[in-house]
């Protein structure tokens, strides 16, 4: 049974929106580079990136597993890194990807947001359900890549 066939509770809040924010080590620029550079970005996220990460740009991420697009929105170095992405099949949900960087000490605190979701939608809770696990997991990845020198991915 989809999620559609299930009725919300009254008064449930229809749209949804991810909040995360994390500590890290490694200064604004260092933290922003992981995110805009192709290179940086498949030592912890996907297996391999295909295309630029530049504004305007529709960038693949892939995995094993899984193709996933970023349509890249906004780029400022050390500042902050925008996105638009798929969570649903057909494209049927397409959400926005805000990530920040702010100064903090001589690290960075990150503050990532992903939304809205529409509780409403066929497969929006799903949707929303997998982004709130798939972000966790890819701040953890980061971490792990910027603080230690780890990389954490699960290999085929």
């Amino acid at each position: 049974m989809d999620d559609a066939a299930v009725p919300l509770p009254d008064g449930t809040e229809l749209q949804r929106t991810i909040r995360l924010a994390r500590s890290l080590n490694a200064p604004p620029e260092r933290v922003s580079r992981a995110w805009a550079d192709p290179e940086e970005l498949a030592r912890w996220l996907p297996e391999r990136v295909e295309g630029a990460l530049a504004v305007g740009a529709r960038t693949t991420l892939v995995w094993s597993d899984r193709r996933v697009w970023w349509d890249v929105v906004e780029v400022r170095m050390g500042k902050v890194f925008e996105f638009r992405r798929s969570w649903l099949p057909g494209d049927r949900l397409v959400t926005t990807v805000r990530v920040e960087f702010q100064p903090a000490g001589y690290g960075t605190r990150l503050l990532l947001e992903d939304g809205p979701f529409g509780l409403d939608q066929p497969g929006g809770v799903d949707a929303w359900a997998e982004a709130l696990q798939e972000w966790t997991l890819a701040l953890a990845l980061l971490r792990a890549h910027l603080d230690f020198s780890v990389d954490l991915r699960t290999r085929p």
